[in-house]
């Protein structure tokens, strides 16, 4: 399951998160906001205008394009934590009755494992390593690995032999994720390939269940893989607001604001 993330690693996911959130901001302000000095900062960013996940321009910090990068997995797991873990929680109530069942790749299903019962339970396909090997050690009865090209951002599998072996198998659920949501966009996230796999697996399932994060909705992604009437449910964090998450439910799945 990877290295404890260290100091470095959670403060220059905080810059992106804060740069994607609020869409633009100041040096001196993003310093302040974390509590580090100017030299530090530094650093930071150049490391992260180097990996292509902000860029700088006139004493601020702006977020790249958000359909052309992912954040990768060692920068994942902290973000909006407390309402993934809200998330994760609903999302575990609500597959007890399934025998089996699609796991996506993230941060947010690999947080959902905290949550699941110890021992036996639903059969697992997922195109995640790190997901397969978590569910393996803690004794799940019956875990399927998707075969393919091994991603480095996510470490999820990709290609024809994922998509060839979704297309055997029928699941009665599957919790996807998605990098962003839109009601005349769909479900979308930046790589194709990846595009193609979660198609796959929506097509797969009797049902299909969206964790996502608040923040998220209203974002366009390079690569759509579902409408936003595919979903059968939504999960998502409270602070959507209820107005918002109406003009979801018209579109056909149930939200659920945790």
């Amino acid at each position: 399951m990877g290295g404890m993330v260290g100091p470095a690693e959670d403060r220059r996911r905080r810059i992106v998160e804060l740069a994607r959130g609020r869409g633009r901001i100041e040096v001196a302000v993003a310093a302040r906001h974390l509590g580090v000095s100017p030299e530090t900062l530094r650093r930071d960013l150049r490391h992260l205008e180097a990996r292509g996940l902000i860029r700088r321009t006139y004493g601020a910090i702006l977020p790249t394009e958000v359909g052309r990068y992912e954040i990768p997995m060692e920068l994942r797991s902290g973000t909006e934590a407390e309402e993934k873990e809200r998330i994760a929680i609903k999302v575990a109530d609500l597959i007890t009755d399934a025998s089996a069942i699609y796991l996506d790749e993230g941060a947010l299903p690999m947080l959902l494992l905290r949550h699941l019962p110890v021992g036996p339970g639903p059969t697992v396909v997922t195109p995640s390593v790190p997901l397969a090997l978590a569910l393996a050690r803690a004794g799940h009865r019956e875990v399927i690995l998707l075969g393919g090209r091994l991603r480095s951002i996510t470490y999820g599998t990709v290609d024809h032999w994922a998509i060839d072996m979704l297309a055997s198998l029928k699941v009665d659920l599957a919790i996807m994720g998605a990098n962003g949501v839109s009601l005349e966009h769909g479900v979308t996230t930046p790589d194709p390939a990846v595009s193609a796999v979660k198609a796959a697996a929506v097509r797969s399932a009797r049902r299909t269940l969206l964790a996502i994060e608040h923040t998220k909705f209203g974002v366009v992604s390079f690569a759509r893989y579902a409408g936003v009437g595919e979903l059968d449910l939504v999960v998502t964090g409270r602070r959507l607001g209820s107005a918002v998450a109406h003009r979801y439910r018209l579109s056909g799945p149930r939200m659920i604001l945790v």
